[in-house]
Formats: structure tokens, sequence, C-alpha cells
């Protein structure tokens, strides 16, 4: 390959799509930011290889385990601008950033919200540094946090950093934490999630929900639990704590082992217990039953303006150093807050 470019090596996982395009969408690392027509014109411009041979037919067939090879040009400079926005820092050295994200801030520019993003706050603190992913000059998000979900991030300013953290996600090795606050108590005991698919116990009461997401057949911003086609996605749920008599909401602690977009969300309401706030996912749950919790904590559920879900703790390998990196993030003021109300 041509001096210059760098280059993504993606492993092909088990029973792999017939076609090589519908294989690397499938299996390329979200964190790479390369979407399905960026894919088919790297195929067909000969940048996609297996063993040093090129790739350049999209029906190619390929076999679980094989690894191909995505050579990707130099960045160019990102059309998006540069901002002095405050960001919350836990950590940054010459390859990393991990920050904490506030509720309400969108993570990449995208119609509708051009400016005030992630984005534009790193484009600015980092200046020249930042590593050039997507054939971009722009910072390497290796994982995503929803607007609306508040919490930890970690961010690639070098190549060598992005491509290192993005194997780790693809390998399911970072260690992943949210603190989440849903409808009803999620119980071993309850038959009807003991009968409800993609879900099992695990020891010490842990909800394990398997299944696949995809886009949802009639609303193509929400996701959707199927089995038969989309990417493999387990979530681990323990709950923590139970508000109400009879018990109305709960405290949740939520391990990923996959990182699909609305993974925690869209699983958790396949449960039968929608976080609260939600407004794609939760906008059915009825409301507590009467008396059963303080009135300062209804008032509270009714004005807790979105999903109350928070990226409490992350922990990885640093790519570069080889150190371990652990960080926790406190819960945030309005999260805080409904849970004082909700303990009464």
């Amino acid at each position: 390959m041509e001096s210059g470019l760098s280059v993504l090596r993606v492993t092909i996982g088990e029973d792999p799509p017939a076609r090589l395009d519908k294989a690397l969408a499938r299996d390329v690392p979200e964190g790479a930011a390369l979407s399905r027509s960026r894919l088919a014109r790297l195929i067909a411009e000969g940048a996609v290889r297996r063993a040093g041979a090129v790739l350049d037919d999209p029906r190619a067939k390929v076999a679980a385990g094989e690894v191909i090879q995505i050579a990707l040009a130099p960045a160019a400079d990102v059309a998006t601008r540069p901002q002095p926005i405050a960001l919350d820092i836990l950590h940054e050295d010459d390859d990393l950033i991990v920050l904490m994200k506030p509720a309400g801030m969108v993570v990449h520019p995208a119609p509708g919200s051009h400016e005030g993003t992630l984005v534009n706050a790193l484009l600015h603190h980092c200046g020249e540094s930042l590593s050039g992913i997507g054939g971009e000059k722009r910072p390497g998000i290796v994982h995503r946090i929803d607007k609306d979900t508040s919490g930890l991030l970690a961010v690639a300013k070098s190549d060598r950093a992005h491509h290192g953290l993005a194997a780790q996600f693809e390998a399911h090795s970072v260690m992943r934490r949210y603190l989440a606050l849903c409808w009803g108590l999620p119980d071993a005991a309850d038959p009807r999630l003991r009968g409800l698919r993609g879900i099992s116990f695990e020891p010490d009461g842990v909800l394990k929900i398997t299944s696949r997401l995809d886009r949802h057949r009639h609303d193509r911003q929400r996701q959707a639990v199927v089995f038969d086609r989309g990417r493999h996605a387990v979530t681990r749920v323990r709950v923590l704590e139970g508000f109400g008599t009879p018990p109305q909401l709960a405290l949740a602690e939520c391990r990923l082992e996959t990182g699909r977009t609305h993974q925690i969300r869209v699983h958790v309401a396949h449960a039968g217990h929608a976080l609260v706030g939600d407004p794609a996912y939760g906008s059915g749950r009825r409301r507590p039953a009467k008396g059963a919790l303080p009135t300062d904590a209804e008032a509270a559920l009714a004005a807790f303006p979105r999903q109350a879900l928070h990226a409490a703790a992350l922990g990885f390998t640093h790519p570069v150093s080889g150190a371990a990196m652990d960080f926790e993030a406190p819960l945030p003021d309005d999260m805080a807050a409904l849970l004082t109300a909700l303990r009464g």
C-alpha cells in the first residue's frame, strides 16, 4: 500500500453476511466512522485487501476470522468550526483525552446541530494535535453517548491511539458501567421476564439481555431488538435500589459487553423496564400507582427532562503506554436530585 496511508484491520466475525461490503458494514468498529457509502467507495478504489490481494468486488465472499485491511488516505481538514466551549477533562496526554460529557451536548455535528457539539469543542481545545478519522482531521471518538445521556468518554488524539482504542472496543475488553433509573423492578423471580426471549439471569440476580439490534423498520431514528439480523448486543443489569411501595422504580447498574446505538435504552425497554424520561423507548409507561411514592418524588419524575442514564465508570488499557486507565464520574446534579426526592 502507498506510504502515508493508515491501515485499519478488521476481523470478520462469526456468521458473516455473504458479501464483502455487508460484512464490513457489520464488523467495522463504530469508532472508525466508516459509513456504508464510504466503505463502498473504498472497495471500488482498491483500498480494501485480504492477505495482500485487492478486493474490489463488493460481492466477494468472506469467512469468519479473516482479517481485512482498509487503507485510509491522510486526513483532510474538517469543515466543522472550532468553538471555545468549556470541557470537563479528567485526563489528557499526547494521545488521548478522557472527559465528562454533560447531558444535552451533541457529540457529532448533524443536521440541526452544526455548532455547540463536543467535536466543535475538541477541535478548539486540541488544535492541530487531532487524529484523522474517516478521511477528515477530527477527534477520534471511538464510542458515543447519546445527546441526553451524561458521562465519561474517551477520545483519541492520535491515529495510534484511535486504532488501539477501537481494537479494545471491538474485543469487548473495555469496562463500561452506567447508572440508570428505570420503571419497575427487574426481578429474577418475575415469570414474565423468565419467559421473554433474549432474557436470562446470572448469579446475584443479574439480568442478562442478549439480542441483535437493528434500525426500527418504521422509525429510522430508533433501534429495535431483533434476532435475525443486525448487530450482536449484550447488556447486564443489576438492581442497586428500589423505590416505592410496592416498588415503582429501580436504580440499576448497567454493564455493556457490546456498545451499540441506544443499546441500554432499547434493551431495558425490551425487558419492560424502560428508562425514566426516555422519549423514544419509554413514552408508553404508566405513571406510578397513586400514593406509592412521596408527592415530591412524583413531581420530580414528571419534570425530569431526559432519559435517566449516566456513564459512571470507564476502564481500558492505554493504547500507547499500556497503563491501566480507570475513571469514575459522579451522578450529575439532575439525577442526584431526582434520587434524593425518591428517597424522600
